[in-house]
């Protein structure tokens, strides 16, 4: 399944993303800050793309994720998990990475620092009520169904 996007350069440097195999779900996202971005140890960083990304479908939401190999690496990840991507928004993607390692991370322009993966989304028609159906699990939260 494939969606039409328009992309915007809105620096220099800035690189459209590639997926970096045929199977891959997502495209790399690269650094396009002028000069290295330090991320200090235990510190935030945001990352600038360079682009700007307009689906043509207001039913699509385009999800940042972080990369595997920063993580395990490197201790690099997204600070807030994944990034939303709203159809609507047309500003530069920044890539908000948290070092959660004890020493400092330099991001290069060019690197690589995340992904980028289009999903399509389902809004809820809420209705609000006195009652939900029961479950099995019912109210059961963090850890009810253990870990074996």
């Amino acid at each position: 399944m494939q969606i039409d996007v328009k992309i915007k350069k809105l620096r220099e440097n800035a690189v459209i993303p590639e997926y970096a195999t045929s199977g891959s779900a997502a495209l790399d996202l690269r650094c396009a800050a002028d000069e290295p971005v330090i991320i200090p140890a235990r510190s935030r960083a945001a990352v600038p793309t360079g682009i700007a990304v307009a689906p043509n479908d207001a039913s699509v939401v385009s999800i940042v994720c972080a990369r595997s190999g920063l993580s395990t690496k490197h201790g690099i990840a997204l600070a807030n998990g994944i990034g939303v991507i709203d159809s609507d928004y047309r500003g530069e993607i920044l890539v908000s990475l948290i070092n959660n390692s004890d020493t400092d991370f330099t991001v290069e322009p060019g690197d690589r620092v995340a992904q980028l993966m289009f999903m399509p989304v389902l809004t809820a028609k809420l209705t609000e009520c006195d009652e939900l159906d029961s479950t099995e699990r019912g109210v059961g939260g963090f850890g009810s169904t253990g870990v074996k």
